[in-house]
């Protein structure tokens, strides 16, 4: 596992909305917008399923996933690499679950995926793009 640096924790605690890709054991890619992505530590992101269809299909098969972390108007873009267990039951399914209620009253979160950084890029446009940094 890697640990983001504290300035990509910044970016990632700056960022609504995320981007996250999932394929499928046949490869078949998948991506899904994010809204209850939390950084529970500097290796560990906690993602709320509260749609997820063809995404929890995909990480049943593959339990591998890109993130993409970006904000207009706030510099820097991230794509972050991991490895992820579903967690559908049990006291940090449970923790989740609170969380959804107190920032969204009328969703039901069905389940948490919770992803093991492995790998950080920049996916900013120019020179550096796609270079790895973690």
């Amino acid at each position: 596992m890697v640990a983001l640096t504290p300035e990509m924790q910044d970016l990632f605690k700056g960022t609504k909305y995320f981007a996250m890709a999932t394929a499928s054991k046949d490869g078949e890619p998948n991506v899904a917008p994010i809204g209850m992505a939390i950084l529970m530590d500097p290796e560990t992101i906690w993602i709320g399923n509260q749609f997820f269809r063809q995404t929890l299909a995909n990480l049943k098969e593959n339990p591998r996933v890109a993130l993409q972390v970006w904000t207009f108007g706030v510099p820097g873009c991230l794509k972050i690499k991991g490895d992820v267990q579903i967690v559908e039951k049990g006291p940090d399914y449970n923790k989740m679950y609170n969380m959804v209620k107190e920032r969204k009253p009328n969703l039901e979160c069905k389940g948490l995926v919770i992803m093991k950084i492995t790998e950080v890029f920049d996916c900013r446009s120019g020179a550096e793009a796609g270079k790895r940094l973690l």
